[in-house]
């Protein structure tokens, strides 16, 4: 292992392919530990924050493991965090499932809500369409595919920075059936609905470029 390499912290708390994001970021050089330890979280390069299953169960397990304090005291500092799947749906205003509403970490507006599509959920390969000056998705092409396991998303995206010094949240997009945001890159705050770690090379770039910016 490098001297240099960036110390990133897989949070678990309990709902997330945890293995399998160490494994993918270890590829691409990161020094990975697995923890839900307060301390290790705060003070590690970069944060990820992966997610499995309901909004609901994983807002609970994340509140009940202090993620949420982790996350905001990180953002606060500009500490960078990167959210995956249900980590990244958590991020927004609330979630809806199965008629039930569920607050998220706000980070930002918006509602997470079931697909309109005429196969749910949505799994399988898809393109992402990516802002040009995107960082998170530098050195891929518009043919690069992606996994996706999900049958909920943000359908809209709502937040305006009319700041000229403050750089607007980068927002790439997916469609199945409808389109539906994929990916935000946001100051220090970065996620993706699509699982990286599962993606195969194209994941592997992805990652690399996030442990780039740590």
């Amino acid at each position: 292992m490098s001297a240099a390499a960036k110390k990133v912290v897989v949070f678990d708390y309990g709902f997330g392919n945890v293995r399998s994001a160490e494994r993918a970021l270890a590829h691409v050089g990161a020094d990975v530990e697995i923890t839900r330890d307060y301390d290790r979280a705060m003070n590690a390069d970069g944060l990820l924050v992966p997610g499995v299953g309901a909004f609901s169960a994983c807002m609970k397990g994340l509140r009940d493991a202090r993620g949420d304090w982790i996350v905001g005291r990180r953002l606060s500092g500009g500490r960078p965090v990167m959210g995956i799947c249900v980590g990244m749906q958590i991020l927004f205003e609330r979630g809806i499932e199965h008629g039930v509403e569920t607050e998220g970490l706000d980070e930002w507006p918006g509602v997470v809500e079931p697909l309109n599509a005429p196969v749910v959920p949505h799994m399988g390969w898809n393109t992402v369409k990516a802002p040009e000056d995107s960082e998170l998705f530098a050195g891929l092409d518009a043919e690069a595919r992606f996994y996706f396991v999900h049958s909920y998303a943000v359908r809209d995206w709502s937040l305006e920075v009319t700041n000229p010094k403050i750089r607007s949240p980068r927002v790439s997009w997916a469609t199945h059936g409808e389109p539906f945001v994929a990916a935000v890159e946001n100051g220090a705050l970065w996620a993706t609905q699509f699982h990286p770690e599962k993606s195969g090379d194209a994941g592997a770039q992805l990652l690399t470029n996030w442990i780039g910016t740590l």
